[in-house]
């Protein structure tokens, strides 16, 4: 393992220097390896059984205030020369960019933290089967469940090599395992379909296939004979699988990018009071076998755990080198990337702390509202914050949640949403972006 590493770093200073040779100021260049297996079944039966190689390097090149980047997945001397020539005589006729540029030496990540990412082991193609067969026969012998969409599973190992030429060189390995299962209950005309799924970097820590499949057979015969809801205003309480769209929101709101151009409904919301009090939103890159952990980001940089939110007040930006600058600000080593464009800001492990409350506990007050499992449409406004999404989930009357509830629209604006926001206890980390469940004091749900 180690002498690939050497490998890939080779051959991305010996890209880099060609580009130098050729008259760039600076470049830098990264490259992803990585291998995955996937296998899918349904109704008992494989639909596919797939393993896959990539291979893709980019490089970025800075010629005075301008850049390119250009990206290939052939290694050969010829291709790298013709990679280093084409990405120079981009360079040299793109408009210029005031705030690309390298980070400076104080800025690079000098230690490499060992963060625990690399499950070592590869599965065997007959495990993947065993984990979809578990997942799909546990779902379907639900009472009520009478159908199948599939069940997957899947593994794959990633490696990521970056080196630039302001001395800096970092590469590290990350895997994943999951296992999904979607089935429908009911029959005619009154089926109804809901899913479940895990995932972990090491297999050690995947959740038990048949607790998925479990889960995912429940909820699809817990939809059936939904009714719809007159229109009013109540509590609405989101379930953890569609709580942490809240925390994509969020990061959206207060990615640099979006600050500098003026077009966040967060962007004059810095230090101030966004959530309500108690609520903390914390961002960690260095999360011991997180599902998005990295030990530096996209640009080199050191990177850190960071409470993106503190007892309601926003703390921060998620920033890059580039939108850093134009705000005149400091990175936040929030720089992620791929190898045909250059480097933007995005959150790593992204969680929303739990409260002090059970789920239950939460809604227990409620005399009418709203638990939602499923939010349809993409009807959230970015500049406003103005929300508004098709909703699928249970009405909760007195405390309990009670019958099915379809065709309905929750809506509401998402700085109020924040401001009304309490957390039950029951975070669980399963995507990288998690959140517990959640209840928002008062939304609008559109119905009959």
């Amino acid at each position: 393992m180690a002498a690939a590493r050497d490998d890939a770093l080779e051959i991305l200073t010996t890209l880099i220097a060609k580009a130098r040779s050729r008259g760039a100021d600076a470049a830098d260049a990264v490259l992803f390896e990585g291998v995955s297996i996937s296998h899918a079944r349904r109704l008992g039966k494989t639909e596919k059984l797939e393993r896959s190689e990539g291979y893709d390097l980019g490089l970025r090149v800075l010629f005075g205030k301008r850049q390119a980047m250009v990206s290939s997945n052939d290694r050969t001397a010829a291709a790298l020369d013709e990679l280093a020539e084409r990405a120079l005589a981009m360079a040299r006729v793109v408009p210029e960019d005031p705030y690309c540029g390298l980070a400076e030496p104080g800025e690079l990540a000098r230690s490499i933290p060992e963060l625990d990412i690399f499950d070592p082991a590869e599965p065997a193609p007959e495990t993947l089967i065993e984990r979809a067969a578990a997942a799909e026969d546990t779902a379907r012998a639900v009472p009520g469940v009478t159908n199948s969409e599939g069940a997957e599973a899947s593994w794959g190992r990633t490696r990521v090599v970056l080196a630039a030429s302001n001395g800096f060189t970092g590469s590290y390995e990350s895997s994943g395992h999951s296992v999904s299962v979607a089935v429908l209950a009911g029959s005619g005309t009154e089926m109804e379909r809901d899913y479940d799924f895990a995932s972990a970097v090491y297999a050690a820590d995947l959740e038990d296939a048949t607790a998925v499949g479990r889960r995912a057979g429940d909820r699809a015969v817990k939809r059936l004979k939904p009714r719809k809801v007159a229109s009013q205003r109540v509590p609405v309480v989101f379930d953890p699988r569609i709580a942490r769209g809240m925390l994509s929101h969020l990061a959206g709101a207060i990615s640099g990018p979006a600050i500098a151009r003026g077009t966040s409904f967060l962007k004059d919301k810095l230090g101030q009071q966004v959530f309500s009090k108690g609520i903390t939103v914390l961002d960690d890159p260095h999360r011991q076998r997180g599902l998005r952990s990295k030990p530096f980001d996209g640009e080199g940089v050191a990177n850190s755990r960071r409470a993106i939110v503190e007892d309601g007040v926003l703390t921060t930006w998620l920033l890059d080198l580039a939108s850093a600058r134009q705000l005149k600000l400091k990175t936040t080593g929030h720089a992620a990337r791929g190898t045909a464009s250059p480097p933007s800001p995005s959150p790593t492990n992204l969680w929303l702390a739990p409260g002090a409350l059970t789920p239950e506990a939460l809604i227990a007050d409620i005399k009418q509202g709203f638990y939602v499992t499923e939010l349809m449409g993409m009807g959230v406004n970015g500049i406003t914050g103005d929300y508004s999404r098709g909703a699928a989930g249970f009405w909760i009357e007195n405390g309990e949640i009670g019958f099915a509830v379809s065709e309905v629209t929750v809506a509401s604006n998402l700085k109020d949403m924040f401001l009304h926001l309490t957390a039950a206890n029951d975070l669980a980390f399963r995507t990288g972006v998690d959140a517990p469940t959640l209840r928002i004091e008062a939304m609008t749900v559109a119905g009959t």
